[in-house]
């Protein structure tokens, strides 16, 4: 899993980069750079980010979060 873009783009604010970095016990630069990277079980799909983003969005893990598995051809 990993955030969707429609995320991404919403936990850009630096007002949202500080919480998360003190819910991750980070920087907010390490924030940037999770953001820039979206890995698939990555940083930001922990408990805690989770958590931070869904307050902030309102939103549920479910519209926060995309399979990233691929289709076999």
């Amino acid at each position: 899993m990993r955030l969707t873009d429609r995320i991404i783009g919403m936990i850009k604010e630096p007002a949202i980069r500080r919480k998360l970095a003190d819910a991750l016990d980070c920087t907010d630069q390490s924030i940037v750079n999770y953001i820039k990277k979206n890995e698939a079980n990555g940083e930001l799909t922990k408990a805690a980010a989770l958590r931070v983003i869904a307050e902030e969005t309102g939103l549920s893990n479910d519209e926060i979060l995309e399979d990233t598995e691929k289709e076999v051809a």
